[in-house]
């Protein structure tokens, strides 16, 4: 597996199939803007299925508007009454997919229904995916507005945004697909990478959030998921205090969500809340954040002593 990366000529559109899911709820204000964007691709999806999870807005009749004629669209209405954050979505992208073989696919695409795309955003991670057989889970990274601005969101080295996630169909069969259960994500790319796939992000593509993550169960609540999620994915004790501090200093409001953090993870661990992973991938995990730790303090070291 080697990568020819600065060989790549963009302009050439890649052969892979792919087939995108995009599960949705209640997502009147971007549905559109998202379908175009799709729909502009200059490497268009083979197949994409839109899982409507029982929405009560106007998503059912914007979707239906924007996708009218389009034979390699199917709608699939879930009729969903209940939303589990952070596994609601994951469920709804399984039924989705469960309407597709796999096997008729090179690449499989979680897309959700709040975010804006350039129109070769799948052209360019496909080409590369394609030259590095390596990739297993990928993404761009995204922008989300904040107090006015757009901002680019840093993410792990190893991780690739949740929200638009490429996964090449033989690493999806490898890691038994997306566990139904909030903290996918995470597990998905811990699995991927005990199988020697690479995981990650490409920093020069760029796609849009158009709605700001944790707005839909609240800051601190956000903030009390993510201890809950470290918790249950095995992260150790050191990692955790250093991004509580981090929070505590950075996020607001100041110290609360750091401690809510924290909390998070406490709370998870007294109640004894089945974890998502065994003890080699809790392992895994935890190395791979003792990795971004050394490197963030080696970071702060080099600046201090230029």
């Amino acid at each position: 597996m080697t990568s020819r990366r600065d060989s790549i000529d963009n302009s050439t559109i890649p052969a892979s199939s792919y087939v995108i899911v995009t599960p949705v709820k209640d997502e009147a204000a971007h549905i559109g803007d998202m379908i175009k964007s799709v729909l502009a691709q200059t490497k268009r999806p083979d197949r994409w299925v839109i899982v409507d999870d029982g929405s009560t807005d106007q998503t059912s009749e914007f979707i239906a508007i924007n996708v009218q004629g389009i034979a390699w669209i199917t709608v699939l209405n879930t009729k969903s009454t209940l939303r589990n954050l952070g596994s609601a979505e994951i469920i709804a992208f399984n039924k989705g997919l469960d309407t597709v073989l796999v096997d008729d696919f090179d690449f499989i695409v979680k897309l959700d229904g709040d975010v804006k795309i350039d129109p070769d955003y799948f052209q360019k991670i496909l080409t590369r995916m394609e030259h590095d057989e390596s990739f297993g889970i990928i993404s761009g990274v995204y922008r989300e507005m904040h107090d006015g601005n757009w901002v680019t969101i840093k993410m792990p080295f190893y991780h690739a945004a949740g929200a638009s996630k490429i996964v090449r169909r033989e690493c999806y069969k490898a890691i038994g697909g997306f566990v139904p259960q909030k903290g996918w994500d995470t597990v998905d790319e811990i699995r991927a990478g005990l199988h020697d796939w690479k995981t990650g992000h490409f920093e020069d593509i760029i796609f849009v959030h158009l709605k700001p993550e944790g707005i839909a169960m609240g800051k601190l609540n956000t903030h009390y998921f993510h201890g809950e999620i470290y918790y249950q994915t095995g992260g150790g004790i050191l990692f955790l205090l250093a991004k509580s501090v981090h929070r505590m200093l950075s996020a607001r409001p100041l110290i609360i969500c750091g401690l809510t953090m924290i909390t998070g993870y406490l709370m998870s661990l007294v109640k004894r809340k089945q974890r998502l992973v065994n003890k080699v991938e809790a392992r895994f995990y935890r190395n791979q954040l003792n990795k971004r730790l050394l490197k963030t303090l080696l970071g702060v070291f080099q600046f201090n002593n230029p």
